[in-house]
């Protein structure tokens, strides 16, 4: 790849605004390397300058670098302004916005530049002077009544990424078309050091976390399980070397929940992630050190954050003597059904809609239709079902959780794991595990079996030809499952805001009831993905379980092909 005059003056133009001298030698040394004709140094200069990052409801993310495509200082300022510009417009000039960060590389210097900037342009910033769990920005937000916020944080991506998550006032983050013109002003800007800047700015102070750490004292302490009967279980926890423990061990402190037992070589923030490839608790192997601890300490549970806490994964002991994960789907079916059960337990009627993303498992509607609750399933992304009117519980099945929107209008790994242990609490009371009540709810409600598949596509620009064949030449059966129903998320009749993807319902064959395919191109990645479920009504739950493995496997292997433009 050629070195040409346009590139050339790109990077002179990033070299003489760029405030950061060790991103500035970073270009300088890429340069040097790619004229002297180092193939992968070119490539890599390229791309750090082909595009700008892209700025959208997940506000922005991507590898710490120069160059306008990835994360760094005239990113994060041109970001900055971009929003205050946006907020000025919209009637919020001179409010309070809130500025939390996590432990990756530079975030606490992007945090301090954005503060630096929105004090420029006349806001009040308020910084926590400290690392912080993603949740507690979102919780914080409402309480202070500031009319944004800033998150800077990649949460579980890989050590070389850093990001920057924009919430409104309402505590929840931004949807379009907020991000579209919040984009439209950051293009505005040319130079950032015609930017305003101001180091005048206020510390988030201490009664925050503490307000925050009571709303979860609060959740719990008025549910069923007594104080006493809340210390009968014995719980291990890993950061996967994030900011959640002092948060969480904050938590179960006040909550009165014994002082979980931390996997220290994952506890504390270290932005390289050194026991991890991939710091994800979905990810294989990320969790073996804390399986491993569990089983040492012979604990009723294991509790995993992901790095800035808005995530929860749950491991348990099975009747073989093993640890297994909890399916993101398990999890959440289970603290819906909580939430219900434990208000049935203290005697207080609860009203109100539990939601859950398309993808989630369609399992948690039956559960909520169950317990006399109204149910709604919302686009991909928490962003979404936060927003749900009159919500009381919600989830995704990628770990997130909201047990209690009125707090916190986000995914909240720290409460959720706090309720998760009083249910784990209550179910030990009753000499059941949680194996065993969903074993129950399936037998109750039937047994749904969900599955993932996704392809990497090496040119993003073959995405809209698959998506468009897979509308215009539908298939017409997955495995043994004949479809039924094609719903294009793109289309108003969908009754959801406008996404690319794509529904297919299942109709029943043998013992499987229904099912359901839904292929998406990732939001993130360049990847498409495909959720499949399958439903099974078959009273013996081994039984049912491996037709609805088999009917999975089935499904899986007609709908792969699919993904890669094949039929």
């Amino acid at each position: 790849m050629q070195i040409n005059d346009s590139l050339i003056s790109q990077i002179n133009n990033w070299l003489d605004q760029d405030p950061d001298e060790k991103t500035k030698a970073e270009l300088n040394e890429l340069f040097v390397a790619a004229k002297a004709g180092n193939a992968n140094a070119q490539i890599e200069l390229n791309d750090a300058f082909r595009t700008s990052l892209e700025f959208g409801t997940a506000g922005l993310r991507g590898a710490l670098g120069p160059g306008p495509n990835r994360m760094n200082r005239v990113t994060v300022l041109k970001a900055t302004a971009g929003i205050c510009e946006y907020l000025n417009v919209n009637g919020y000039a001179g409010q309070k916005v809130l500025i939390g960060f996590d432990a990756r590389h530079n975030s606490d210097v992007f945090a301090r530049d954005t503060a630096q900037i929105l004090a420029g342009y006349g806001f009040t910033p308020v910084i926590f002077d400290h690392v912080v769990p993603t949740p507690v920005l979102a919780f914080a937000i409402r309480n202070l009544e500031a009319c944004a916020g800033i998150m800077v944080t990649a949460s579980h991506n890989p050590p070389q990424d850093n990001g920057y998550k924009v919430y409104l006032g309402d505590g929840r983050q931004i949807v379009s078309p907020a991000d579209v013109e919040i984009l439209n002003q950051i293009n505005k800007i040319v130079d950032v050091r015609d930017l305003k800047y101001s180091t005048v700015f206020d510390i988030a102070p201490q009664q925050i976390e503490v307000a925050y750490l009571k709303s979860i004292e609060k959740l719990i302490t008025t549910g069923p399980v007594s104080e006493n009967d809340r210390k009968n279980i014995k719980v291990v926890y890993t950061a996967m070397h994030g900011v959640g423990w002092n948060t969480l061990k904050s938590a179960f402190k006040v909550c009165k929940f014994n002082e979980p037992i931390a996997v220290i070589e994952q506890r504390d923030p270290d932005p390289n992630f050194p026991t991890v490839l991939f710091p994800n608790p979905e990810e294989k192997g990320a969790l073996d050190l804390a399986i491993a601890k569990a089983q040492t300490e012979n604990a009723d549970l294991l509790l995993a954050n992901d790095p800035d806490a808005d995530r929860l994964a749950v491991a348990l002991p099975t009747a073989k003597g093993d640890w297994k994960m909890l399916r993101g789907d398990q999890i959440g079916i289970l603290l819906g059904w909580w939430v219900s059960e434990r208000a049935r337990l203290t005697g207080r009627e609860i009203s109100g809609t539990i939601a859950s993303s398309i993808v989630s498992s369609m399992m948690l509607a039956v559960v909520a239709k169950g317990a006399g609750l109204n149910y709604e399933h919302t686009l991909t992304g928490f962003k979404w079902v936060s927003r749900v009117p009159n919500l009381i519980y919600g989830y995704e099945e990628a770990l997130g959780y909201c047990v209690d929107p009125t707090s916190v209008g986000d995914k909240d790994g720290i409460s959720a794991a706090a309720m998760f242990t009083e249910l784990t609490c209550a179910l030990k009371l009753r000499g059941q595990t949680a194996w065993q009540l969903l074993d129950e709810l399936a037998t109750k409600y039937g047994l749904f079996a969900s599955d993932q598949i996704s392809v990497r596509v090496n040119d993003i620009t073959a995405v809209p030809e698959i998506m468009a064949q897979l509308r215009s030449n539908p298939p017409k059966k997955f495995g043994e499952l004949i479809v039924s129903q094609v719903l294009d998320l793109s289309k108003p009749e969908s009754n959801l805001p406008p996404t690319d993807g794509i529904i297919y319902y299942l109709t029943g064959s043998g013992h499987i009831t229904n099912g359901r395919v839904i292929i998406r191109p990732s939001g993130t990645e360049p990847k498409i993905k495909c959720y499949l479920e399958v439903v099974s009504t078959v009273e013996d739950l081994d039984v049912a379980s491996k037709l609805t493995q088999e009917a999975l496997v089935a499904v899986a292997r007609d709908a792969k092909p699919l993904l890669t433009g094949g039929n």
